[in-house]
């Protein structure tokens, strides 16, 4: 309502306005809800990085589910397992794809233009705080993947803290690169529309090519994103090589995780970007299991570190280092770190044995 007109999503020359995404994701909204889509089910998506990707989405969301991301590249028979184990109501893909899936309930193909008629309104709001808002499937130590489930108040309390740490505004634009497939990828897909702020998609595979991600931040004028470490070394080793610094001048932040973070990385990227352009870098971290992340620390300080920490917690989460009793360890003692706090998910889907095993009463609360 604010900016209607205002670019909402950018991918390969076409663009979205908040007004055009909102119209779109309202209408499959309402048609995924008159084909049973309510509070807690599950909408598998099977798609590639385009515009269909925010539309895709928002719909899911807004119908009052939670969305379920499948890679196109996982071989047919993982597909098929994730789409029975979780028993999604129907399939949210493009026609390429469709024959991949082996999904005997509904699947609609975002191509087709009549998922996109009717009513454009904002539906009636059916959703709780603890409903779940997207399953992430993580590779099971047993080979079996298991999913993650997370609830729209967790991952409330994750972008607001962002928010908070870290502020967007309508000036900026988040470069959307992270595989929708990892947790990761939540924070691109939903920060930038809380705040009136622009995601510009990164053509599929161009996550692995250094000159693409420099390209679309020139072109977009990209000022937040996100790296792997290990793709952050390769980043930055081709930074080396003889770019033009300048091409990166509206980059302000970089956020890091996934991955341990080390001093030489930090060292290389304060002297290549923090120094010449300003861009500061931020170590994040967190498992699946705690809405994306948990700690962070700075680390464009005008500092040399000898070990990159994983820092502190961020809003409403506690975090202890325990000994096998579950009890605290003295500072400076190993022991094994236990999350608690606003961002726990719900559990494993369908492992109520491994859900109580790893997600167990917090010991340092009363309530």
């Amino acid at each position: 309502k604010k900016n209607p007109d205002h670019t909402a999503a950018i991918f390969e020359g076409q663009q979205l306005t908040y007004r055009e995404l909102n119209r779109k994701s309202n209408q499959l909204a309402r048609l995924l809800r008159a084909k049973g889509v309510q509070r807690d089910s599950i909408v598998g998506l099977l798609i590639e990085r385009s515009l269909e990707m925010p539309v895709a989405i928002m719909a899911v969301v807004k119908a009052g589910g939670a969305y379920l991301p499948i890679s196109p590249d996982y071989p047919e028979e993982r597909i098929k397992y994730m789409l029975e184990d979780s028993n999604a109501v129907l399939l949210l893909t493009n026609e390429s794809f469709k024959a991949k899936a082996g999904f005997n309930k509904e699947i609609l193909c975002l191509e087709d233009q009549s998922l996109y008629t009717g009513d454009g309104s904002n539906l009636e709001l059916i959703n709780e705080p603890a409903d779940l808002a997207y399953i992430i499937y993580t590779s099971g130590s047993t080979g079996k993947p298991k999913g993650v489930m997370i609830e729209h108040y967790t991952l409330v309390n994750r972008l607001n803290w962002m928010q908070k740490m870290y502020p967007i505004g309508a000036d900026d634009t988040i470069l959307q690169k992270t595989p929708y497939t990892f947790d990761v990828s939540v924070w691109e897909q939903f920060w930038w529309s809380a705040q009136g702020s622009r995601v510009c998609f990164l053509k599929p595979g161009g996550e692995k090519d250094p000159e693409a991600i420099i390209a679309a931040i020139e072109e977009h004028r990209i000022t937040t994103m996100h790296f792997v470490p290990s793709m952050l070394t390769a980043f930055l080793g081709y930074l080396e090589s003889g770019v033009e610094l300048a091409r990166l001048k509206s980059l302000r932040q970089v956020f890091a995780s996934g991955e341990a973070l080390n001093p030489q990385q930090v060292s290389k990227f304060n002297q290549l970007l923090f120094e010449t352009n300003g861009t500061k870098l931020h170590n994040l971290y967190g498992p699946t299991e705690a809405t994306i992340d948990v700690s962070y620390f700075d680390c464009s300080t005008g500092e040399e570190f000898e070990i990159i920490p994983i820092g502190k917690p961020i809003d409403n989460i506690n975090l202890y280092v325990l000994n096998p009793a579950n009890q605290l360890q003295p500072v400076g003692v190993p022991g094994e770190l236990h999350i608690a706090g606003d961002g726990l998910a719900r559990g494993y889907l369908n492992r109520p044995e491994l859900t109580g095993e790893k997600f167990i009463a917090n010991p340092f609360r009363s309530e």
